[in-house]
This record gives C-alpha cells, structure tokens and sequence, in this order.
C-alpha cells in the first residue's frame, strides 16, 4: 500500500473523500488544520488572548507563562560563547575574542532609519484591533428584504445618518482573540496570552491549571473551524476528524484531545495517527530517519516499513524559536543590533519579527554571511518605528541545532507534578499492563472533559522515560538510527533521512546535516554514505500532508472511533485493538469501549 503513495493519490478522489475530512496538526507554536481536499492547510498560532477584568494590568504581565527569571546564568553564558567559537572556527569566520578588523565600521553603518520606506521583505507589524463594533442602525436595515423601507432611509439627510450611527455604533472589547492577532496585541491593552501547548506538552503550570488549557485549546480549535474553516457546530457531524499527534504527546493528553475533538467540537468519527507516520506518508516511503524541527521541540525517530520503532525515539528541547532568539543574542553581542527595547519572550510582536528575520536572512554557509535589513521598534501602543541596519554572523544562529549550548532556553516556571517526566511512552506496547477499574468493572478513565480530576489520579510508570536528551542535532541522528541495532537496516535509514517542519527550509541545512551525522557515526561503524531526502511535499506541513493521505487512502476505518461511542463507553485501556503502524498509541486504539 505505501509503494502505491509514489505514484500519488489521484487527485479527483483525494477532493471527493478530502472535502470531510479535517486534519489536524497540533504544535507547540502552531496548529497546521485544514480539509483533506485542500492542498495546504492552514498555519494558526497556537494561542489565545483573553480578555482581562482587572485594572492596572502590570504590562508584563501580558504572557501567562511569563518566565520567572530570563537571566542566561554565568556559567550558560561562559557555554554560550565557547559554542559560538567552535562554530565560529568551522565556518571559517572570526570567533567572539579575535579582532575584527572591520568591527568599526560595522558599528557605524547602523543608524535610526525611523523615516526610510519600509523593505517588502521586511514589513512592520501592527498592532491588532482589539475593539469590535456593534452594527448600526443603517447597516442592519440595508440587509432588510423591504426595499421600500431601505429606499426610505437611504434618502434621509447624511449627516443625520451619520450622527446617529456614531452613537448607536459603540466599540466593546472583543472577549478573546486567537491567532497571530493575538500575538500582536499591545501590552497596555487588557488582555493576557496563553499558549496551551509549550516545548511538547500542555502548558499546565501552577498558574495555568489543566482545565484552562484545555478550554483555551477548544476556543482556538472551535474559533479556526467556525471562523477560517467556515464549518458550523451544526454541520459537524457529517465529518471525520484526523489527529497527528507529535510524538512528544503523552498518553493522557491525547485522550484529551480527542475529548475536545468528539465531545466538545462535535465530529462524527476521529482518529489518531503519528506524526513520524505521517511525515513518511506524506513523502511516499515506508523506510525512514524521521526529523521535525519545530518551533518549540525537535524530535527524531525511525520508521521501517511504515512501523515506528519506538526505541529509537529521541527528543530535543529546542527549535526555531530558539534559533530566534539567538539571532537577537549574536547581533546585542556584535553590537549590530539597534538600541530599541526587543524582548522575544515578554514581547510576543517581537518574536513574530525575529522569527520572519531568521527565515529570510539566517542560513549554513561558511564565510561571512551579513545582510543590510529594516528591523522594528514596538512599542506600547505606538507605529512601528523603522530602523535600517547592517547584521552580522547570520550563519551562526542555525548552527544551534547541531551545538545546543548556543541556544539558550528561557527558564520557564516548573510544571506542579513531575508527571511530565513520568509519563508513558505512547508509542510503547501496553498489551499486558493492567490498569485500575472502578469497582462496577467500568474503566476509571471513561468519558471526557475530566479537567484536572483526570490528571491528578491518571497512572504514571516510573520505569519508563522518554528520551528527552541534551545532545545536538547530529548526535541524536546518528544515536537514533544506531539504536536499531542492524546494520542492513541502519545503512538504509542513513540514506533515508527525511527533514520536517519550519526550521528545516534552512537554506544549507541538508548539506550541513549530511555532513555532521557522517562525522558523527563511529569510525567502527561500517557507514560510509548519508543522505537527506528531499521532500516531495513542503516540510513545514509534510505531516499534515500525510494524514491527508492516510485518512484518504482508509477504506475499513478499524482504528477510527465513533463519538457516540467515545462518549457512551470512553477509553478502555488494554484491549488487543491494534493500529496501523502495529504499535499501542495510548490514548486511541487501546481501546474505546464499543459495546
């Protein structure tokens, strides 16, 4: 079946079995949702401002996961810069502590450029509108059948029109606001941020409880479907859902979200596929090195002959938000940066300025790489101010991905529980693991919206960990296919390294990737060839993409679940329901009760 992906889905049945269909592809920063008939999906930030009722809301409070403390400690610092000199040294440009024999000059070429003409690469954000206007009285008539009545009043004075819809046409607050407009809202207006999912996991925190993030996730979910997707709740039930989950997802915030997709959000039928699945769908193999760089966290994992091998799965605590936030770091240290107030954690406008920075300007390449660019000045409540500047060592800031010590992360509070640590592997199999039953036999996790009573009694194992580790991109590459244990098979994956999400259009990414996962393997290890894939969808949605395919292409449905199902028997934990790729997703095929 997967041989038959090379030569695509025909085009005609993907838009007869597409049209509903609703892929979803939950991220840390963004939320990739589409239907399965269109070719791209849409790329939502994955947050929401809510309206605040308190008055003299500090302005940095505007961020619910607000860091405690963003102060890079001594010793990070001391990391920060001997990475630096050792990518420094490989790209053949001058490390931090060398003269720079042009550093004057660099310096001078920076200037206040608040009255130059804005680049088209570089536009400036504006600050989102937060006010909302009750229709007139004018308006609302001249939707009105009667067309003498509308005749009528289209003949009164102007200015009377005019008067009388200025005072019956009052701005209000909008109650919350979702996507990038809430990123751009302004600090000093009453509104604070939340992002329900943060580097892999909900964003639960002492200050962020289970049963708001999950209700800020239904908002998003139900505002993208009603709003860009244009599908009322009422016409809902005649469509599937598809859920490709990032490996990073645990056990219980699946069951989670397939509670807010088939009860909450009203789909007929759901399912679950992987995200590594998918990624290799998408792309039309069955054999592959699974690498998906997201904004927030990088996970790598095999998959052979459409199965995920879940010991090889690795995950990394960084992305292309970090990537960012370096590029801001390297130009402070190179003085290149103009003297303006950019904060990428405090100011989410910022970050979205940063990150459209990196994309244009950032790449892997030796030499010295400098660009002269228009960055932004935001501040509360204020245009845009303009300045042109010249930056620096735009080559460095990726080269993160490879020595992670460059990238520091902000310190954000710790989570209550340590269950982020302890939780199940969801690609484990769970076939024989009793789990705890009420005393009527009925499974103690049924039903849905549980909020946080579900996550306080919710079985953890101690003896299982996922593999969060601090190593670079390469290491856990390499690390990642060696762990398969064969030498046939680990020839073929090197050979079948497949890149995913935004970070990866890095330009000079794939020759840098091939190049340092060579001189990562072990000299006794018999490799000598490794080779990036070139994707033959776009890598920022390639799994979006496959589980299009995947729901396109599955005719039985026997690992879908049926909402009056879901909501009459919930999840019933350890049945022989076995998914597609023949490994246990915890949350969906082990099993829902059908009765």
């Amino acid at each position: 079946m997967v041989d038959s992906l090379k030569t695509g889905v025909p085009s005609q049945f993907a838009v007869d079995r597409g049209a509903t269909v609703v892929v979803i592809n939950p991220g840390s920063a963004n939320i990739k949702i589409g239907l399965g008939n269109q070719d791209t999906p849409l790329i939502v930030p994955h947050c929401i401002a809510r309206r605040t009722t308190g008055v003299n809301v500090p302005p940095r409070k505007n961020v619910l996961d607000q860091v405690l403390n963003s102060q890079v400690t001594t010793a990070q610092h001391v990391e920060r810069e001997r990475a630096y000199d050792t990518i420094a040294s490989f790209l053949k440009i001058p490390s931090l502590n060398e003269e720079i024999s042009n550093s004057y000059s660099r310096k001078m070429a920076r200037f206040d450029g608040s009255n130059l003409p804005t680049s088209k690469k570089d536009p400036a954000f504006t600050w989102t509108d937060v006010f909302e206007k009750k229709p007139d009285f004018f308006s609302t008539l001249e939707t009105s059948t009667n067309n003498d009545v509308i005749q009528q009043l289209s003949d009164l004075n102007k200015d009377t029109k005019l008067k009388e819809s200025a005072t019956v046409s009052e701005s209000k607050y909008r109650e919350f606001i979702c996507g990038e407009e809430a990123l751009r809202i302004s600090p000093c207006e009453p509104y604070c941020l939340r992002r329900p999912i943060r580097r892999g996991h909900f964003n639960v925190s002492p200050y962020y409880p289970a049963q708001q993030v999950l209700e800020d996730l239904r908002a998003i979910w139900e505002w993208i479907l009603t709003e860009k997707l244009h599908i009322p709740l009422s016409q809902r039930s005649s469509y599937s859902a598809v859920l490709v989950v990032p490996e990073t997802f645990d056990n219980r915030e699946i069951k989670e979200l397939l509670s807010i997709i088939l009860g909450d959000l009203h789909f007929n039928i759901a399912v679950i596929h992987q995200e590594a699945l998918a990624t290799v769908f998408g792309n039309g193999l069955s054999t592959a090195c699974v690498v998906n760089i997201g904004a927030q966290v990088t996970s790598v994992i095999c998959v052979e002959d459409g199965v995920a091998l879940p010991a090889t799965g690795i995950t990394l605590s960084f992305g292309g938000e970090d990537v960012s936030r370096c590029l801001l770091w390297t130009q402070r240290h190179h003085q290149t940066w103009p003297p303006i107030r950019t904060d990428a954690v405090a100011k989410p406008i910022d970050l979205l300025m940063l990150n459209r920075l990196k994309e244009t300007y950032c790449q892997i390449k030796e030499g010295e790489t400098d660009a002269i660019v228009v960055v932004h000045s935001y501040e509360d409540g204020m245009s845009a101010g303009a300045h042109k500047t010249r930056l620096t060592a735009l080559n460095v800031p990726s080269m993160g991905l490879f020595y992670p010590k460059l990238l520091v992360p902000e310190v954000y509070p710790p989570p209550p529980r340590t269950w982020f640590h302890d939780y199940e592997d969801m690609l484990e199999d769970t076939l024989n693991v009793e789990y705890p039953r009420r005393p009527d036999g009925s499974d103690l996790y049924s039903g849905f919206n549980a909020g946080s009573s579900m996550w306080e009694s919710y079985p953890v194992f101690t003896n299982k960990h996922k593999k969060e580790e601090k190593l670079g991109l390469a290491e856990a590459i390499t690390k990642s296919i060696l762990s398969t244990g064969r030498i046939d098979l680990q020839r073929k994956l090197f050979c079948s390294i497949q890149l995913g999400g935004g970070a990866s259009i890095t330009n000079g990414l794939v020759a840098a990737v091939e190049d340092r996962v060579l001189h990562a393997i072990p000299p006794n290890e018999a490799i000598d060839t490794v080779e990036v894939l070139q994707s033959r969808n776009n890598p920022t949605y390639v799994s979006w993409k496959g589980g299009v395919i995947l729901a396109i292409i599955d005719f039985s449905h026997e690992a879908w679940i049926y909402r009056e199902d879901w909501i009459r028997g919930g999840l019933y934990i350890g049945s022989n329901r076995k998914y597609r790729d023949s490994y246990y997703i915890q949350a969906q095929p082990m099993c829902y009760m059908s009765s």
